[in-house]
């Protein structure tokens, strides 16, 4: 038995540094991953995108479409990508694919559509905690499919006649890969659908937009309930989704967590509002025109504490909760976090200790932050998307220098985050680290 290293790239960051320039964030993760999944509904033609984001979860989308037999052509240059799926045979995802991103859900309408069945091995992504899809399997059964659960995890969903009948649908909770998904499945279907509870992010609003350009016919984007009346085939287009207001989130708290002078440009500062509200308590200068936010912090002065419950949109976003609660371990004072959508949001919570912050989850699941005056360096590993860039944030105020593992996690969702950051003046970069020894048998 041999001990032979692995090596890894990581992400090392000189804390201390303010922020100051000028940059463009990338476009919407949660809007493409489903109009890459879309196109397999395109039987003729190529469906084109621009200004895709050179990110992992895109990868494991474009991997996923090639699998089922698309022809993908994805030009990082340019951003573009290209998807042909005329020759689309095969309704099975791989589980070596499927089981490594939570966008894998997002293939079980249009495969049911194009090959009358699909089979899901199950979902990975980001361990947050339970994000059950049944009811994005009842909506299926609802619009006349058969759901079919097996002992070893599979799940195979079958269309009995081609096309999914409409029907009226209610969503327990308002998610937005559950509303893509019903929302593609019904502007397909025989007869019109009514969505109940759907939900109204923008990027649920964007994906409809994309649809409504394919030639669905798709009303009340962006209310609770939408109105489908299903067409007999969608066409293929060329789209630009929207700028990624999660990323932009992410660089509006990087400057007040580092302190500093930072504008975002080309995004909609509509869908910050209440992030940029929270961020002005805390004591960051916001100010916004019509399609650019600037933050401005001083570093030298104690930021007020917080109180933060997430929501569905429009409420504060469960996915920039983590990057407030590193923000919230320098305020001058006791801040309090609630997460309301999912169970194992606060798992940022070990490497923020391990960077001396003071942090406790109360017996009724209360993030109860009390600040520091500063944070320490640690080496500290990205468990999901989002811990990882709240890893990566307080990094950024710590006095010395940090290392994080695991960056596959945060390529998942930002696109050379390390780039963007140094491009502000951050002492971020990229190295080979080496882990612990595994064994060979």
């Amino acid at each position: 038995m041999s001990f032979p290293t692995v090596n890894e790239t990581a992400i090392r960051v000189q804390g201390g540094r303010a922020l100051y320039g000028e940059i463009e964030v990338q476009r919407a993760k949660n809007a493409i991953l489903a109009m890459l999944a879309a196109s397999i509904v395109v039987e003729e033609g190529e469906t084109v995108l621009h200004d895709v984001p050179d990110i992992q979860d895109v990868e494991r989308a474009l991997e996923l479409l090639r699998a089922v037999g698309a022809s993908v052509y994805h030009d990082k240059l340019t951003k573009t990508v290209r998807i042909d799926a005329a020759d689309v045979n095969s309704g099975v995802l791989p589980e070596e694919i499927a089981g490594r991103f939570r966008g894998s859900v997002l293939f079980l309408a249009p495969l049911q559509i194009r090959l009358g069945y699909v089979e899901l091995p199950g979902s990975g992504g980001c361990d947050i905690g339970a994000r059950k899809i049944d009811f994005h399997h009842r909506g299926f059964a609802r619009l006349g499919a058969d759901v079919q659960y097996f002992d070893d995890g599979r799940t195979v969903i079958e269309l009995e006649g081609g096309r999914f009948r409409g029907a009226m649908l209610y969503l327990d909770l308002p998610s937005h890969t559950g509303t893509e998904n019903l929302m593609l499945a019904a502007a397909l279907a025989d007869g019109e659908t009514i969505l109940e509870n759907a939900s109204v992010e923008p990027e649920v609003v964007d994906f409809g937009n994309f649809l409504n350009k394919m030639g669905a016919d798709i009303r009340g984007l962006g209310t609770s309930t939408v109105f489908i009346r299903g067409m007999r085939k969608l066409r293929a287009v060329d789209y630009t989704p929207m700028p990624d207001r999660l990323v932009a989130g992410t660089m509006m708290i990087a400057c007040a967590i580092a302190g500093g002078d930072v504008s975002l440009r080309n995004i909609d500062p509509s869908h910050l509002r209440i992030v940029s509200a929270k961020l002005e308590q805390m004591g960051a200068d916001i100010s916004a025109d019509a399609d650019s936010i600037r933050v401005r912090r001083n570093r030298h002065r104690r930021l007020n504490p917080i109180n933060i419950q997430t929501h569905p949109y429009p409420g504060f976003p469960t996915d920039l909760q983590p990057c407030m609660a590193a923000l919230s371990t320098l305020a001058d004072g006791t801040s309090y976090i609630r997460e309301r959508i999912f169970d194992n949001r606060y798992d940022y919570v070990e490497a923020l200790l391990q960077m001396g912050a003071d942090i406790l989850i109360s017996q009724s699941d209360v993030c109860i932050i009390k600040g520091v005056e500063r944070i320490r360096p640690a080496r500290v590993s990205a468990d999901n998307i989002r811990s990882g860039a709240t890893v990566l944030l307080a990094a950024l105020a710590a006095d010395g220098v940090s290392v994080i593992d695991n960056v596959y996690q945060i390529d998942r969702g930002y696109e050379a985050i390390d780039e963007l950051l140094s491009a502000l003046g951050a002492d971020v970069t990229r190295i080979e680290t080496q882990l612990a020894p595994q064994p060979v048998w």
